[in-house]
């Protein structure tokens, strides 16, 4: 009976010991070329959320993660295109998702985060939307407020052609 004890008892530290099922590393690039293949498969992906934050009734935050150039160096970073934007929708746990900085968009870099969770394909519970159901997230890069200097030319073009304007109302004929 003991050695029946002893057997148990170390097969059931062998089993909880045993590493979880690891997860892929992709990009979102791939998740998007291979979006059926990846369908159930748990991954990790890193990139910028991006848009907007979008919570729901069920506990979930919706918003997009971009995994393009531009989510490790914006446009006003780089000075210059680098491709286009490449992004999917991601599903996070509210708890996941408090305290994080806003997402990206025209004026602000958002968080770059590392996320784990499996790739859903066309959901039949969500109207054929496909979106990674996020399990973990580390922020890897805070996000921050992006600043573009006013540019001279621009500002005496403008005002150049308010003036203009302003000239030709004035001498406009009167009836």
């Amino acid at each position: 009976m003991r050695k029946l004890q002893l057997l148990l008892s170390t097969a059931a530290f062998l089993v909880m010991a045993a590493p979880a099922e690891a997860s892929e590393e992709v990009t979102v690039s791939q998740i998007i070329a291979e979006s059926a293949g990846l369908s159930g498969v748990a991954v990790v992906v890193e990139g910028e959320l991006i848009g907007d934050y979008g919570f729901r009734d069920d506990g979930s935050m919706w918003t997009q993660l971009n995994g393009d150039s531009y989510a490790l160096v914006p446009l006003l970073q780089s000075e210059r295109p680098d491709g286009g934007n490449i992004g999917v929708g991601v599903r996070i746990p509210v708890d996941l998702a408090a305290g994080l900085d806003p997402p990206g968009g025209y004026r602000n870099r958002g968080p770059v985060v590392q996320m784990t969770g499996v790739w859903v394909h066309h959901s039949e519970d969500r109207q054929g939307e496909s979106f990674l159901q996020v399990e973990t997230l580390e922020v890897v890069e805070p996000g921050f407020p992006l600043h573009e200097p006013a540019n001279a030319w621009t500002i005496v073009t403008g005002l150049v052609l308010i003036a203009a304007a302003a000239l030709a109302w004035l001498k406009r004929p009167q009836e």
